[in-house]
């Protein structure tokens, strides 16, 4: 008989494969943009995913709570399924294939199974809480880099136009202390990306639970290292996120604590 914590995963790369096969399948057409905010958009491929996830999910397990970026909340309860149905919608949008479905389960609080999955490079990025994290099945690891200089970050900014003039300090201390920074517009994947070494730090602000919770125990599986951005410990119902591999985290700290 499947464990428990085998089924959660399975119905997580589930969903997300389902929705990352309908993000695939429209990538490149005219799409129905709406705006939430100043420059935050939605279209009708967010709505579609996050339904054929919600579907996947009360399939298996009706009594379920979920939670979901495009207004599908249901309940609440021990379990909880935390969703970006497509995490990378201005890029979605733009036709820029940098995009990902992100599926978590939250038992009692902490998050114990993640699918994060990249329809564009057929990456799926998964893991259950204390048996490692994953890249279509092989084992991932962060990376071994200790020295800021030598770094390879990536970060990204608040739709919220203020706010994005309050993020450019950071960056600018950053950017003066690293190799290189990237922004690519999906939290998800960056989170996925420090998790199998890729890049050496990630940081951002105005985040939601939905943007990192499969990542975020992808990272934590991984062996790297998530507070917020003062080092202190965080939640993924904070607003801002410092994930590392560790070894620079302390320094990022001290860098990102830097506002001239």
């Amino acid at each position: 008989m499947m464990k428990e914590s085998d089924e959660f995963l399975d119905i997580a790369v589930k969903a997300a494969r389902a929705a990352g096969a309908i993000q695939k399948e429209h990538f490149g057409a005219s799409h129905d943009i709406q705006y939430k905010g100043e420059s935050n958009l939605v279209t009708e491929i967010d709505l579609a995913c996050e339904y054929a996830i919600k579907q996947i999910v009360f399939e298996k397990w009706p009594d379920h709570a979920f939670l979901g970026e495009e207004g599908g909340s249901k309940g609440s309860g021990e379990y909880l399924w935390i969703v970006d149905p497509l995490d990378g919608t201005t890029n979605y949008a733009h036709n820029y294939p940098h995009f990902c479905a992100s599926v978590a389960l939250q038992k009692g609080g902490q998050i114990v199974a993640g699918a994060v999955y990249d329809p564009m490079r057929d990456e799926l990025y998964t893991a259950k809480r204390g048996d490692g994290a994953f890249l279509n099945g092989k084992p991932i690891h962060i990376s071994a880099i200790s020295k800021l200089e030598q770094a390879m970050l990536v970060t990204g900014f608040p739709y919220d136009l203020a706010r994005r003039e309050k993020a450019l300090p950071r960056f600018n201390a950053m950017q003066r202390r690293v190799q290189a920074i990237r922004r690519d517009g999906s939290a998800a994947l960056n989170l996925c990306y420090v998790a199998c070494g890729r890049f050496d730090g990630f940081w951002e602000i105005s985040l939601h639970a939905w943007d990192i919770a499969a990542g975020w125990l992808i990272i934590e599986e991984s062996g790297g290292k998530i507070t917020g951005l003062d080092g202190n410990p965080t939640s993924i119902y904070s607003e801002e996120i410092l994930a590392s591999n560790g070894l620079l985290h302390d320094e990022m700290v001290r860098t990102l604590g830097i506002r001239a």
